[in-house]
């Protein structure tokens, strides 16, 4: 009877990427070395002898995404409360039913996705087909960020396996529980050729990356994202890049500030600050700052009580790495008004607030993942447009006012992957939008059928018949004027009628 392989643990031996992986019923990482090159040949392999094509092998597959995360929902709130203490209302709300809502999106979208897109005819292709047909394009690479360990890898999983592709997922190291957990479940739901799981460090992943996939999916840091840009270009692999930085949150002397702070305090302090999304400094109106400070104060005395490190709804650092980072930039930051204190043993930060930031400060010039809001104050929608535009596009900029005019100026005056009004982080988690940066932030997309996109060629094809050969002979050789002005001539017509020739 076969043995069923549950994934591979990518490792340095000999100066040599190798992979270990483990067979049902023995400890984890401790089996025999294969060569990773192997890994992607098998699924190369599987995706040349057309398995992942058919509409129902993608749909089988989408269903078992589901039937994982509804199966073991308590395996997974337990190892996201291991990695990052991390609250079971947050692990079931922002990353199960989220993936959860994605795949289904994609099961009930999948038939008028796959179907052949036609495009308009011209006069010299009126019985002709043009089509736009998207093609899956191989064997895609996905690398997650510890953020959001489960939607970060699965999200994107979903759109590969929505466009017919195989995908090697490589979970982040910094959540090893969460990584284990899906390299041990993930071979029991999903095809065993097309999809692996690889547990691979940081600084492998490059070299990896180098083995030459059909695309390249990483969310994470700006300086990881770069290196991993870099060892794709050397193969030409197109990559999609969703990078953290620093995501601007204006406070306009116009609002309901008692609701605002809720959803402020929410974004910033959700799982302990540690998200690509969350609102990295408060741009607010000079007017309104005390009173910002105060209610920020009250909401978080709300929210955790008076000692959050008590409390079961605030998570912990995922490591003593980013513990000691955060710590470090906070004290040589700013002035501290709510919060400030550390307890390295538990890898624990108070959620704080920072006033009397200068734009100089340690976290002003950082990527901070932590539950740290630094609060600088402007004198007018303008400074506050000004000071995000000098900076790079971030991946969100957030806006709070009960003036309209003041929210369509921040969202049409400034660049980012993505902006929201009077509220934050929603943006990033609905499927019918595209999740995504510009510039800085990363280049690409994912959610819904922008996943599927992401992840698909999108071919175009023009089926012609061989009639009409008495008006398309005149492009042929020996070229002559009179061809030439009737060319000319009806090119004429057309671009006054649609726009572009089409006389050819």
């Amino acid at each position: 009877m076969s043995v069923k392989v549950r994934a591979c643990y990518v490792c340095r031996r000999n100066g040599r990427l190798t992979c270990r992986r483990t067979r049902l019923g023995e400890p984890c990482l401790k089996t025999y070395p294969l060569e990773c090159v192997d890994l992607l040949k098998r699924a190369r392999a599987a995706f040349k002898a057309g398995r992942t094509l058919k509409e129902n092998f993608r749909l089988t597959q989408l269903d078992a995404v589901v039937r994982m995360l509804e199966e073991h929902e308590c395996d997974f709130v337990d190892a996201l409360g291991r990695d990052l203490h991390k609250p079971r209302f947050e692990t079931v709300v922002s990353e199960l039913i989220l993936v959860k809502n994605e795949a289904l999106h994609a099961v009930n979208n999948l038939r008028k996705w796959m179907q052949p897109q036609s495009v308009e005819r011209n006069l010299s292709t009126t019985l002709d087909e043009c089509l736009v047909i998207s093609e899956p394009l191989g064997v895609v690479f996905i690398m997650g960020t510890f953020c959001s360990p489960v939607q970060m890898c699965l999200v994107p999983l979903v759109g590969a396996i929505a466009a017919g592709n195989c995908a090697i997922i490589s979970p982040s190291e910094c959540t090893a529980h969460t990584a284990e957990l899906l390299h041990r479940l993930i071979p029991f739901y999903l095809d065993n050729e097309c999809f692996h799981v690889i547990l691979a460090g940081m600084g492998d992943l490059p070299e990896i990356v180098e083995l030459k996939f059909d695309h390249v999916f990483f969310s994470g840091t700006r300086e990881d994202g770069g290196r991993i840009a870099v060892a794709a270009a050397r193969t030409l692999t197109p990559v999609t890049l969703i990078l953290g930085g620093k995501n601007p949150c204006y406070v306009d002397q116009h609002c309901d500030m008692a609701t605002i702070v809720q959803r402020i305090a929410w974004a910033c302090f959700h799982n302990a600050g540690q998200s690509l999304v969350a609102p990295s400094y408060i741009l607010c109106h000079t007017d309104v700052k005390a009173r910002l400070v105060q209610a920020l104060k009250c909401c978080l005395m709300q929210f955790y009580g008076c000692n959050p490190r008590e409390s079961r709804s605030f998570g912990r650092m995922v490591n003593l790495d980013l513990f000691s980072r955060t710590s470090d930039i906070l004290w040589r930051s700013g002035k501290v008004a709510v919060g400030g204190q550390v307890i390295e043993g538990e890898k624990y930060i108070a959620p704080t607030i920072l006033t009397e930031v200068s734009e100089s400060d340690p976290i002003m010039q950082q990527e901070v993942f932590g539950p740290v809001l630094p609060i600088l104050t402007v004198n007018s929608v303008d400074e506050a447009i000004a000071f995000i535009n000098k900076h790079e596009k971030p991946l969100c900029v957030y806006a709070y006012s009960s003036n309209s005019k003041v929210i369509s100026r921040l969202m049409s005056e400034t660049s980012s992957g993505s902006f929201c009004s009077n509220d934050c982080v929603l943006q990033s988690l609905m499927v019918a939008l595209p999740f995504g940066g510009v510039g800085a932030s990363g280049m690409g997309s994912c959610h819904g059928r922008y996943s599927f996109d992401t992840f698909s060629h999108r071919k175009s094809c023009l089926q012609r018949s061989t009639r009409f050969e008495c008006v398309t002979y005149l492009r042929y050789p020996p070229y002559e004027d009179r061809n030439l002005s009737l060319m000319t001539w009806a090119s004429t017509l057309s671009q006054k009628s649609q726009g572009w020739c089409q006389i050819l």
